[in-house]
């Protein structure tokens, strides 16, 4: 994965509570082994008028003209902002994917279920939960001025408004450190693999009936 030390993006705001995993990826769309292509299936059934499958090209389809995402002044966005519990629902790791997938890097929200929160955080997507009063202003501003941006810095864990009006938010620092890294935990772990290596070469010494 791609390290994310900071990042500046446009923001598109989906104004909506309880957001959960099977409106960001619907299930009839988790039928690959990979984990690539979910992308194009993002919030599909909020996206599209008519049912999808996977694999169906985007050109055959009926655009839903009036869902967020589908307007032309957010094209690109790569910061999405939503309001309460987003990520709620089963615990699909499809979901982060899909997100990372379609191009967004930063989530930012009143709240998000644990399990999606620590998904993301291990698929190169850095969610930031911050207090109702700023999330409201957040949305009024990204609603009110086209084109509107944040620049997000994890080292010093602040959020940057056009106006140089910042906020803090929180991470904890396993989370953090996988994220500058661009690791999953998979990857973290090989990082520790010649003493993973010498563990077994030691165990095996003491324990050769193993």
């Amino acid at each position: 994965m791609e390290p994310l030390v900071s990042h500046t993006g446009l923001v598109v705001p989906l104004d909506r509570d309880n957001i959960d995993t099977d409106a960001i990826m619907p299930k009839q769309f988790m039928k690959s082994i990979a984990r690539t292509g979910f992308g194009p299936y993002l919030f599909d059934e909020w996206r599209y008028k008519d049912a999808g499958y996977f694999g169906k090209p985007a050109h055959e389809r009926t655009p839903e003209p009036d869902f967020v995402l589908n307007q032309p002044r957010y094209d690109g966005a790569s910061v999405l902002l939503a309001r309460r519990n987003f990520g709620c629902g089963s615990s699909r790791e499809h979901a982060p994917w899909a997100l990372h997938q379609f191009g967004f890097r930063v989530l930012i929200a009143q709240s998000f279920a644990d399990i999606f929160f620590n998904n993301c955080c291990k698929n190169g997507l850095l969610p930031i939960q911050l207090d109702t009063a700023t999330i409201a202003r957040l949305m009024e501003a990204v609603k009110g001025s086209p084109g509107y941006r944040l620049r997000v810095d994890l080292i010093t864990q602040t959020v940057c408004a056009p106006n140089d009006e910042r906020w803090t938010f929180e991470i904890a620092p396993a989370a953090k450190k996988l994220l500058l890294e661009g690791l999953d935990e998979t990857g973290a772990t090989l990082g520790h693999a010649d003493a993973i290596r010498a563990f077994e070469a030691a165990h095996l010494a003491r324990s050769p009936w193993l």
